[in-house]
């Protein structure tokens, strides 16, 4: 009992920040938690598959609550970020990720943290799984010098280790991680890279390119289209002669997937970087998945869609309040956990903002600097960008 008491109040400290483990022993009798339970999750369709991932998933206590601060935490980050936006403190381009978070935290959930990730412009919460402070994160939206890309990259282009964006170019980014693959394979290092793109970009024809060269080369990449149900104003059936995005890789594997369920993510995730490792190619994911603002923050979201819609889906599917119900139903965690926790991550993100609005925005002599990371020599082209700037503000 004392050992499992540590290894819980570890997990607290851990996601709060605060030795809570006098606090859940006073609230509730220790031997009452459930310190695990298996979970029945929707089974995945098939593309070229003999079988698929499980139809049950075992979720500890410890995972159980470490995917709920991850979900909670990039929920209250977008909503600030929607906030400081309609401030006017945010400008420039915004894309929003709330309501998919099952699928960011499913995906770290099933790979490691040295493998390779890569994804469009609706990027912030996978720079907060890839490891960067919400801080940092706000601190690039508002264009400040403490921003992940020291102010210079905004919303479409923020970077990690083993992150690569963040890309503003609708697709561009599915190439790029067919790159990061073949590189995998050529040091044989047994990594693999998660290449993101959305159902408006599976109509891209560098899509169908990348497809081909990474089953041709049996790369060791995970396609993952996280179908949101719309396009940029337009629903995937008025855009796509086929909505079985899974099935578009033709010869290459494919599986549809809830997305808003974390553990059928994680499973499928789990189950797709196998296949990878394994050495038998590419595997394909379609991610169902909804997002609750619209495409950007120039679309009210309305236009196209009911808010009747986008409350059933909250009222129904929200990826959060399923996570949440599964452990208060099976006593893994109690409501005023949850309460705790989401607390501290609001001040977290509060005091995230504070920063985000009164850290400095970079200096004009630092606009050429930084721009590559093995500090190439100065000269491009035969001109030193950094001899005539300027402000003429």
């Amino acid at each position: 009992m004392k050992t499992m008491f540590a290894i819980i109040s570890k997990a607290l400290c851990r996601i709060t920040g605060k030795n809570v483990g006098a606090r859940v022993v006073a609230a509730r009798s220790f031997a009452d938690v459930a310190p695990q339970a298996t979970f029945d999750i929707k089974k995945c369709d098939l593309h070229r598959l003999e079988a698929g991932p499980p139809e049950r998933a075992e979720l500890t206590r410890e995972q159980g609550l470490q995917y709920y601060h991850t979900m909670q935490t990039v929920r209250r980050m977008e909503l600030k970020a929607d906030q400081l936006y309609k401030q006017k403190i945010i400008r420039g381009f915004c894309h929003l990720y709330d309501g998919q978070e099952a699928c960011a935290a499913g995906i770290e959930a099933a790979v490691s943290p040295s493998d390779h990730l890569i994804t469009a412009y609706r990027a912030h919460a996978y720079t907060f799984t890839r490891g960067v402070p919400i801080k940092q994160i706000l601190a690039e939206l508002t264009g400040r010098k403490g921003g992940v890309a020291k102010g210079k990259g905004g919303s479409m282009h923020m970077y990690a280790p083993h992150f690569y964006g963040g890309n503003g170019i609708v697709g561009a980014q599915v190439p790029l991680g067919a790159g990061i693959a073949l590189a995998c394979r050529y040091r044989g290092n047994d990594q693999v890279c998660v290449t993101l793109y959305g159902d408006g970009a599976a109509n891209q024809g560098q899509i169908f390119e990348t497809f081909n060269m990474a089953a041709l080369w049996k790369l060791p990449i995970i396609f993952v289209c996280e179908n949101n149900q719309y396009g940029m104003g337009t629903s995937v059936e008025r855009a796509a002669a086929s909505t079985d995005y899974y099935k578009r890789g033709d010869f290459i594997p494919g599986l549809r997937v809830d997305g808003m369920d974390v553990l059928c993510v994680r499973e499928a995730t789990k189950f797709a970087a196998d296949h990878c490792r394994a050495g038998k190619g590419p595997i394909l994911m379609e991610l169902q998945t909804y997002r609750y603002h619209g495409h950007s923050m120039s679309d009210p979201g309305v236009s196209y869609r009911t808010r009747e819609e986008i409350q059933e889906v909250r009222s129904k599917s929200d990826p959060i309040s399923l996570l949440r119900e599964r452990m208060l139903g099976t006593n893994m965690a109690s409501a005023e956990e949850f309460k705790e926790i989401d607390t501290e991550i609001r001040k977290e993100v509060e005091e995230a903002a504070q920063f985000a609005t009164s850290d400095p925005e970079p200096p004009l002599e630092d606009l050429c600097n930084y721009l590559f990371h093995n500090n190439p020599p100065l000269d491009v082209r035969g001109t030193n960008p950094w001899s005539k700037l300027k402000s003429v503000s």
